[in-house]
């Protein structure tokens, strides 16, 4: 649907230069974001919160913070603070993404906002009504690759886009705690594909899933699927195919494909290390292991352009009208595999 950008009327730095920053989340994920915020030159880390002592520690060691915290709320309020990161549990995001929108804070998260419409949409109201900076976590957006893809296909250099496919096949399965709380495989991982369906080719007006449980019962446990396929056909015309599995015996195994009438670009990441081994008539290369050395540098980038953004007075995106056109599109498969059937997207309300 068309929505009008909310502009960055109800926010101002006290000195665009360098920006106190408070890190919510100090895992694996909030560890990384803490590294790559260290060589991002406008910013300082205030405080870093996590309800884990020990890893609220660990972050600020990390960060070089002025000190840390168990609280987040307590963090975002910090006089000093004038941007917050969230990297913390998925059913915490909409909590401290209101309270920072609140106290007048611009806000970097990793995405869902909330994994269901109305707490998303409530979201998405309140920013608007604030005008403050808010900026969502699909970090593929800022791979060089994807990144390259989009200004050929938006030069025309591709033609009428005719076809899209992506696959994502994940290395290692999550555990049943983290599937009883994922909100689903599409929700949780297929929302990658189809945020780059929406910002390589556009909007999607109908979806056709199947899913099934293939290697891993810990998943029909969950009321999850471990294998998916998903059939979109975007308000365009065009035709589009993502396919998902939870394993990957092989490494990290992601790759996107969108083709026009007179050309195509393929997005791929298959080899780790720009080395080969030939012998015995054949040849070896390495993969990537997991997401978080495939798309190391995306991470980095994404929080590169926040705080350039942030500095420069612009509106950061993907913005949170994204985080709820890709969450419907989400649920929209997750009820066609539940009902059996097509689902157009515009009956996600």
């Amino acid at each position: 649907m068309a929505v009008e950008v909310a502009s960055m009327t109800g926010f101002s730095l006290k000195d665009p230069n360098d920006i106190g920053v408070a890190v919510l989340g100090a895992g694996r994920m909030g560890q990384t974001h803490v590294r790559n915020m260290a060589a991002i030159a406008n910013t300082h880390v205030v405080v870093v919160a996590d309800q884990n002592p020990e890893a609220a520690a660990a972050g600020g060691a990390l960060a070089r913070a002025g000190r840390v915290s168990d609280d987040p709320l307590e963090a975002i309020h910090d006089p000093e603070v004038e941007a917050v990161v969230i990297v913390t549990p998925t059913d915490t995001h909409a909590t401290l993404i209101e309270a920072a929108l609140r106290a007048g804070k611009a806000v970097w998260s990793e995405k869902p906002i909330a994994q269901d419409m109305a707490e998303t949409a409530r979201i998405v109201d309140l920013w608007r009504e604030t005008g403050i900076p808010v900026q969502l976590g699909f970090m593929r957006r800022f791979d060089p690759g994807y990144e390259r893809a989009k200004r050929l296909i938006a030069a025309g250099e591709l033609g009428r886009i005719e076809q899209f496919r992506a696959y994502s096949r994940d290395t290692y399965p999550p555990s049943v705690e983290y599937l009883l709380s994922c909100g689903g495989s599409f929700l949780d991982m297929s929302s990658h594909d189809l945020d780059l369906a929406r910002f390589l080719v556009g909007e999607v007006e109908e979806v056709h899933a199947w899913a099934s449980v293939l290697f891993d019962d810990r998943f029909a446990q969950a009321d999850d699927w471990d294998t998916s396929v998903i059939v979109l056909k975007f308000r365009d015309g065009a035709l589009g195919v993502v396919e998902t599995s939870r394993h990957s015996a092989w490494g990290y195994d992601i790759r996107t494909e969108v083709a026009g009438a007179v050309g195509k670009v393929v997005v791929d990441g298959a080899q780790k290390t720009p080395a080969t081994m030939s012998r015995k008539f054949g040849w070896e290369g390495d993969l990537y292991e997991s997401f978080p050395d495939r798309f190391e540098v995306a991470y980095r980038r994404e929080l590169e352009a926040f705080f350039a953004d942030l500095a420069a007075g612009r509106t950061p995106a993907p913005s949170p009208d994204d985080a709820l056109e890709t969450l419907r599109l989400a649920l929209a498969c997750t009820r066609s595999w539940r009902e059996g059937r097509p689902v157009r997207v515009d009956e996600v309300g």
